[in-house]
């Protein structure tokens, strides 16, 4: 793989991440990619549970090599004292603080974001969590599920005569990830608008910018990508119901299956689209239906569309569909696999996989960095790391001697 030159748009940047499984590792994920140092705090006993999830290598997930890449792994145990100050030291010196504990549990270890605040006025937290750091749910767990649930993402999701289904991966979490990302780099710009950096002084010498919490939850993550849902209902009492692989409301757009057994997505919901589609498919009665012409008009009559379309759909291969289709310039995909993306053509000229090798020699293939950036691109400098990989040379930048890191591992606490 060829490596950036560019040392990323974030470098210099210091991230303290506290969390676990995906929401918050995802978040600083994304930020380690273009340049930011990562120091993730892990349990001595066994670390982040997601190095144990899904397909593993030698004992550790290969989702880990994705999650964690360019992270530093420290391990220390925040319920000692000595633990929660090596901590305490790493968050003053962090421009961001990413962490996903249920509220309350970093005020416990004197972590807290107001904590923070009174010694470093610049502090930026994020805190992504089930419910928010306030309201009547706020100490109740929530995974991305309950998100996705609440949020109203599982509602509409799957065939209205059947219950709703979940998305095969873990969307509320990484959503509010994303969320996460953009919450520090706003409030990041805010703290170098009214200040920069805190100098590590108090007092008349203090200089420091101002800081703030931002503030996750899952559910509200989700429930800001439900679209027109709430003045729908609101306005005229409409209730967005479950309405398998189709769009709703805007016709047509749905998933068809080919005569050879493929899926395929075809969107011929824009007017002139739609007359193209029905033209292309020997259906001159329906591209000249002045009823049809407009998206209010076809909504009614979306069964006999659908039929129509899937009618069609079965004389054909997925191959002569697409060709078909793209000629008439009709938005139209196959639905991929991972076997489809990695020998596809698209993916392939946009160079979207990365090939690494474990320490072992093994080649493994990585998911490349986006969005891309023209001039500051992200990379990948190293998979996941270790298990405390990084932990000596973290203590050391904090002044730790090798006698003192001993006696830390030796008492546990590393």
């Amino acid at each position: 793989m060829t490596k950036s030159t560019s040392p990323g748009p974030l470098a210099g940047i210091k991230v303290l991440e506290l969390g676990t499984l995906i929401a918050g590792p995802f978040c600083s994920r994304m930020l380690a990619e273009f340049g930011a140092e990562v120091i993730k705090i892990e349990s001595p006993d066994g670390g982040d549970p997601i190095r144990q999830w899904r397909v593993l290598k030698d004992g550790t997930s290969l989702w880990w090599s994705v999650q964690a890449r360019n992270k530093k792994s420290l391990t220390l145990n925040l319920k000692d004292p000595r633990g929660q100050q090596i901590a305490k030291k790493l968050a003053l010196e962090a421009d961001i603080i990413i962490e996903n504990y249920r509220p309350g549990v970093l005020e416990k270890w004197s972590l807290g974001y107001e904590q923070l605040k009174a010694e470093n006025p610049a502090t930026i937290m994020v805190r992504l969590s089930g419910f928010g750091q306030t309201g009547p749910l706020k100490d109740q767990p929530g995974f991305g599920a309950i998100g996705e649930s609440m949020g109203g993402m599982r509602y509409v999701s799957g065939f209205p005569d059947r219950p709703p289904l979940r998305i095969g991966i873990s969307i509320g979490d990484s959503v509010a990830a994303m969320h996460g990302v953009i919450g520090a780099m706003m409030a990041l710009r805010h703290r170098d608008t009214t200040g920069g950096r805190w100098n590590g002084k108090s007092g008349d010498e203090q200089i420091a910018g101002q800081g703030q919490m931002v503030d996750v939850a899952l559910y509200e993550a989700v429930f800001n990508m439900m679209e027109s849902l709430v003045p729908e209902y609101d306005y005229a009492g409409v209730v967005r119901e479950r309405t398998g692989g189709a769009l709703p409301g805007i016709v047509p757009s749905n998933t068809y299956t080919t005569g050879d057994g493929e899926n395929i997505v075809i969107a011929g919901n824009g007017d002139a689209i739609f007359k193209r589609l029905m033209l292309a498919m020997g259906r001159d009665d329906l591209a000249n239906d002045a009823q049809l012409a407009r998206n209010d008009g076809r909504v009614p009559r979306t069964a006999e569309i659908d039929e129509a379309i899937q009618d069609w759909c079965a004389t054909q291969t997925i191959v002569s569909a697409m060709e078909i289709l793209q000629a008439a310039d009709v938005p139209v995909g196959k639905i991929y696999s991972v076997r489809d993306m990695m020998t596809d053509p698209q993916f392939l000229a946009r160079k979207m996989f990365e090939q690494h090798t474990f320490a072992d020699g093994t080649p493994i293939k990585l998911p490349a960095i986006t969005p891309k950036l023209s001039e500051t691109p992200g990379e990948t400098k190293w998979l996941g790391p270790a298990l405390g990989e990084h932990t000596d040379d973290v203590l050391k930048t904090l002044g730790y001697d090798e006698a003192g890191i001993a006696e830390l591992r030796r008492d546990g606490v590393v």
